[in-house]
C-alpha cells in the first residue's frame, strides 16, 4: 500500500461512476443527433444499424441486435430459446437482472455456486445442479474476467444437449484464447448502462452467429412485428428498441473502447503493485491467454485478514467513508446525500471456498486514484 500513500492525496475520492466524453466526442455526438432530429427517424435508423455492425465485428459474431438495456437483451434471448416452463442454471454471483430475466421469460432459475478462482461457475458445480427440466446455462463474466474454464463449459453444454448463454454485461472487449466474450455460447447479452466500461446512455446488445436467433430477436424487440413496416404481430414482443441518439452515443464510446481498456489495465497494474504489501490478500488473476477490461478490480480476502484494521486504513489514509459512519465532508449520514460519495457497504458473502470473501473496488477510469472498496 506504500505506493498509494506516496502518490495519492487522502482527500480525493473516486465517484461510483464517471463517464468521460471529451469535448471532441461531445461535438461529434451533437452533430449527428442534430442530423437525426432533422431527419425525423429517431429509432431503427442508420446509426443503430452501424452500431450493430461495428459491435458484431468487435465480438467476432455474425449478428448484433441493439436493444434498450442489457436486461432486455437477456430476456429476448431466453424468449427465443423457449425458456417458458423450463429450468435455467444461473450463477449465485451475479446481478438481480440475470435471474429476473429467466423469470420474466417464464423459466425457473436454478442457482449454481460460484468459482472462487474466476467468480464464474465450474463444470463440476453445474453438473450437480442439473434437473430433468434444465434447458440451458447462463454464464456471467464478473468484473470482465472470462474464466479459463469456458471451453469446458462449452463442451459440457454440447454433450448434455443444452444451450449456453453469456451474460456479458461486464465484459466488453474481454476475451480468452482469442475468443471474445459473447461468442462462446449461442448468444451473449451486453449492457451499455452508464456504469459499464462503455455506454450509450441506456441500452444493450444481443450478439450471436445463429441466424434464427438474430431474426427472432429483431421481431421481439419491436413489439413482435414481422418487420418494421408491417403491423403483423407474430410474437409476443415488447418495446425493446434502441433510439438513434443512444446508438450515436454508443458508436462514439465503442470507438474509445480499446483506449479505455488500456487505461483500466494500467490502473489494475497500479493496484497490483500497491496491494502487494498486504498479507492474506490476493487479486483475482486474469487467466493466461485472457484479456480483461477490468470492469471491476477484484481481490480475495481470507479469514486471517484483519478487516477492522483494513477498514481503518481505508478510512484514515484514503478518506473512504464506511457504512454507518458520518460523511467526512459535511457530517451527513444519508446514503443519498448529493454532496458526498455514498458510504461504502461492508458485508460478508459466502463462497464455495471456506474462509474466503470478496474485496473489490468500483471501476476506475483514467486517473490513478484510491478506489472505494467493499467486501460483499
Amino acid at each position: 500500500m506504500e505506493i498509494l500513500k506516496q502518490d495519492i492525496a487522502p482527500s480525493r475520492r473516486v465517484p461510483a461512476a464517471k463517464i468521460q466524453f471529451p469535448p471532441e466526442d461531445r461535438a461529434w455526438i451533437a452533430e449527428r443527433i442534430q442530423e437525426v432530429l432533422a431527419s425525423g427517424q429517431l429509432t431503427l435508423g442508420k446509426y443503430g444499424a452501424e452500431f450493430e455492425q461495428q459491435f458484431a465485428q468487435v465480438c467476432g459474431t455474425r449478428h448484433a441486435i441493439a436493444v434498450n438495456s442489457g436486461t432486455s437483451a437477456l430476456e429476448i434471448i431466453l424468449r427465443v430459446l423457449g425458456t417458458e416452463g423450463k429450468d435455467v442454471l444461473v450463477p449465485t454471483n451475479t446481478f438481480f437482472a440475470t435471474a429476473a430475466a429467466v423469470v420474466h421469460a417464464g423459466g425457473r432459475p436454478v442457482l449454481v455456486d460460484m468459482d472462487p478462482e474466476s467468480f464464474a461457475v465450474r463444470p463440476e458445480d453445474v453438473e450437480k445442479t442439473l434437473t430433468p427440466k434444465t434447458a440451458g446455462l447462463i454464464v456471467v463474466h464478473i468484473g470482465g474476467i472470462v474464466s479459463r474454464r469456458m471451453p469446458e463449459l462449452q463442451e459440457w453444454a454440447r454433450k448434455k444437449g443444452l444451450w449456453l448463454v453469456e451474460d456479458a454485461a461486464h465484459a466488453h472487449g474481454s476475451s480468452y484464447n482469442g475468443v471474445r466474450a459473447g461468442s462462446f455460447g449461442i448468444a451473449g447479452a451486453f449492457s451499455f448502462y452508464p456504469t459499464k466500461v462503455m455506454t450509450s446512455g441506456e441500452g444493450g446488445m444481443i450478439v450471436t452467429s445463429d441466424d434464427r436467433m438474430a431474426e427472432e430477436a429483431r421481431m421481439y424487440r419491436d413489439q413482435g412485428k414481422a418487420s418494421f413496416t408491417q403491423n403483423a404481430h407474430v410474437r409476443m414482443g415488447y418495446n425493446w428498441r434502441l433510439s438513434e441518439p443512444h446508438a450515436i452515443i454508443g458508436l462514439r464510446h465503442l470507438a474509445r473502447l480499446p483506449a479505455m481498456m488500456t487505461d483500466r489495465q494500467q490502473i489494475a497494474a497500479f493496484y497490483d503493485a500497491g496491494l502487494k504489501g498486504l498479507r492474506n490478500l490476493s487479486p483475482v488473476e486474469v487467466p493466461a491467454g485472457g484479456v480483461c477490461n477490468y470492469y471491476k478490480y477484484i481481490v480475495v480476502l481470507t479469514q486471517k485478514q484483519d478487516r477492522r484494521a483494513l477498514k481503518a486504513l481505508l478510512r484514515d489514509q484514503y478518506g473512504v467513508a464506511l457504512a454507518g459512519e458520518r460523511c467526512m465532508r459535511n457530517r451527513c449520514t444519508s446514503s443519498r446525500c448529493s454532496n458526498h460519495t455514498r458510504p461504502v457497504r461492508f458485508r460478508r458473502r459466502k463462497t464455495t471456498a471456506p474462509g474466503t470473501c470478496v474485496f473489490r473496488s468500483f471501476r476506475e477510469w483514467t486517473k490513478l486514484r484510491p478506489a472505494r472498496f467493499w467486501t460483499r
